[in-house]
């Protein structure tokens, strides 16, 4: 098989990892991929967002199979100029991609399909917002209605915060605040058929105790040694099965990854947010434990197949990744600064690139992550963070405090 992964991030990354280590995948080309990247696949110059671009590329490197890891590209319509040209695409048309590029959207869909969700209202003056935040009080939970890459999402007790960035986004939903710990869910589907993956944890905020602006994800973990024993089941059968048979209905069915973002509330799971993507650093730990060759089970998803397709194989052990970000962000990253001690085994580019020389520098907010399996979460922990000390960039900074929690048995769920 021969594969082309599109993006260039950490999650871009950990798919490519992932993707060769399939023994049937024979060529794997990124575009434009990244230096880690480089280690397993060759590099192609392409525009991620450019569906023409994107499908000549396909096309002139003969590939079985185009993995899309980015949002952009999929709400841009990449995936259907692929689809155009006959070949797999692992990802959903534009139509269906709605789901993560439009928040007003995804309620829609989640109300036509009795999905538990917060109450919200789509709000776009001043006067609306308004009446939304005095309805549903402190603290506020304010989201650009469109794509923001993660940072987005306000949420906080100061009600000038929550009406300033309201203004800012100009179209916002704005919805009741949902109590309790987080959870990612990742399922793999080709419109009918569904897999879920293992349950994981990233952690938003870009300090210490959930402190700080909302980032992209500082770090996370997988499994969840705290989560009810039913979850997944409970979220396949309460959101994830009605919320695709709903696009069905529509005549826009959902092949490719559906991120389900959760709130374990003390009336069970509430859906915060749907993407139509993997995650970003969640895809690190899950793909980390993931034993099944993952090119087999994207195809499947990407030919109609998935049903027929085995059950997923998992290793045992815990994963956790640490992300390593740089000065100033996420308000103002600087980056072109040099980074040492990154190339090793665990390291996952996530915002770098290399000189001519070969020297490796930072060239996003989230510059890379150690992501470290081990026997159990401690383990997991200690080895990530190992990696994590070894890495060299001025003015870097990450959270102390990945998987912490979980480690100690403080995740609690509110009842």
């Amino acid at each position: 098989m021969r594969v082309l992964l599109v993006g260039g991030g950490g999650r871009e990354h950990a798919l490519a990892l992932g993707l060769a280590g399939d023994p049937a995948v024979e060529a794997l080309v990124a575009a434009p991929g990244n230096p880690g990247i480089a280690a397993v696949a060759e590099l192609r110059e392409v525009t991620p967002t450019d569906p023409a671009a994107v499908a000549a590329l396909a096309v002139e490197v003969a590939a079985d199979l185009v993995v899309i890891g980015p949002e952009a590209p999929l709400v841009a319509g990449v995936a259907d100029a692929v689809r155009a040209k006959g070949i797999a695409v692992f990802g959903p048309s534009a139509e269906a991609a709605r789901l993560e590029g439009s928040k007003t959207f995804a309620k829609d869909v989640m109300i036509a399909a009795a999905v538990p969700t917060a109450r919200a209202y789509t709000c776009e003056d001043a006067a609306a917002v308004g009446r939304a935040l005095d309805e549903f009080g402190a603290p506020y939970v304010v989201k650009d209605d469109g794509l923001a890459a993660g940072k987005g999402v306000v949420v906080t007790d100061d009600r000038a915060v929550a009406e300033r960035h309201a203004a800012e986004c100009g179209r916002v939903v704005i919805e009741e605040y949902l109590s309790g710990p987080e959870v990612s869910l990742f399922v793999v589907t080709d419109g009918e058929a569904a897999v879920p993956l293992l349950p994981a944890q990233d952690f938003k905020r870009v300090g210490d105790g959930d402190t700080g602006p909302n980032t992209g994800g500082m770090g996370a973990y997988a499994p969840l040694p705290w989560a009810p024993p039913n979850l997944v089941d409970d979220v396949m059968r309460d959101v994830v099965r009605p919320t695709l048979a709903e696009l069905r209905r529509r005549g826009t069915p959902f092949a490719g990854l559906l991120y389900v973002g959760l709130a374990i509330t003390p009336s069970g799971p509430r859906v915060i947010e749907f993407n139509a993507r993997f995650g970003d650093p969640e895809t690190q730990v899950v793909l980390a434990l993931l034993e099944t060759p993952l090119a087999g089970l994207l195809h499947a998803a990407a030919t109609g197949t998935l049903g027929a397709h085995p059950p997923l194989r998992w290793r045992d052990g815990a994963a956790v990744t640490v992300v390593v970000a740089a000065d100033g962000y996420p308000a103002g990253p600087r980056t072109g600064d040099v980074i040492t001690g990154a190339d090793r085994a665990g390291i996952i580019h996530a915002g770098t690139r290399r000189d001519a020389d070969g020297t490796l520098r930072s060239a996003g907010g989230r510059v890379l992550c150690g992501t470290a399996t081990g026997p159990d979460l401690a383990a997991a922990r200690d080895a990530a963070y190992a990696l994590v000390r070894d890495v060299e960039l001025a003015g870097s900074h990450h959270r102390t405090d990945i998987a912490a929690a979980a480690v100690d048995g403080r995740v609690t769920i509110p009842g």
